[in-house]
């Protein structure tokens, strides 16, 4: 083989193991760096919040507490006696850290054969789905990132248990997505955005 073509693949090869589309975006901080540097993110919530009434920054801030943008973000493993892995602390996977079960409801639901839950736009429409679910059931407004996350945390029975009153530390979490949405908002009406 050629110099000039060896270098040639070894670049192509190099190329193709860049960044995934489910590495998270720089700036986690900066919606719109975030939306920017991520089109399809935009594109994404802006679709859901057309069909469910869910506000782009309550999705960021919960995706942000969920997954911190990482699409293929799973739970730890648990080990027993600190070196034997005995599985994941649950089935919560991709961008909405959504458990198989609820996936499968959702699917089911919306017939959303082949939605994958690393896929930002199937993310994006399962959180909507499930927080017009937490509306209906427990009346928490579409744009309450606070009491939305307990709900989409705790499950919409725990949550009209009142089952986080029980997780100070899981209150604490809601009120710092909700701050985060609420920053997310102001810059957001700040953007240049396509």
């Amino acid at each position: 083989m050629k110099t000039p073509l060896r270098a040639m693949i070894i670049v192509l090869l190099l190329a193709s193991c860049g960044g995934s589309s489910t590495t998270p975006p720089r700036e986690l901080d900066n919606a719109c760096s975030i939306l920017k540097q991520r089109p399809d993110y935009h594109k994404a919530f802006k679709a859901t919040e057309r069909k469910w009434g869910i506000p782009v920054h309550v999705q960021m801030a919960t995706i942000h507490q969920e997954s911190k943008f990482v699409g293929d973000a799973r739970t730890p493993f648990r080990y027993v006696l600190g070196v034997i892995p005995m599985g994941r602390q649950s089935s919560a996977f991709g961008y909405g850290q959504a458990l198989d079960a609820t996936w499968d409801e959702y699917l089911a639901a919306e017939g959303g054969f082949g939605a994958k839950r690393d896929k930002i736009k199937d993310a994006t429409d399962f959180m909507g789905w499930y927080m017009n679910i937490s509306r209906e059931r427990n009346g928490i407004a579409l744009t309450d990132a606070r009491n939305q996350y307990l709900a989409y945390h705790e499950g919409h029975t725990g949550f009209s248990r009142a089952s986080y009153n029980a997780k100070p530390w899981l209150v604490a979490v809601a009120v710092k997505v909700e701050d985060r949405s609420v920053m997310y908002r102001e810059q957001i009406a700040g953007c240049r955005l396509r």
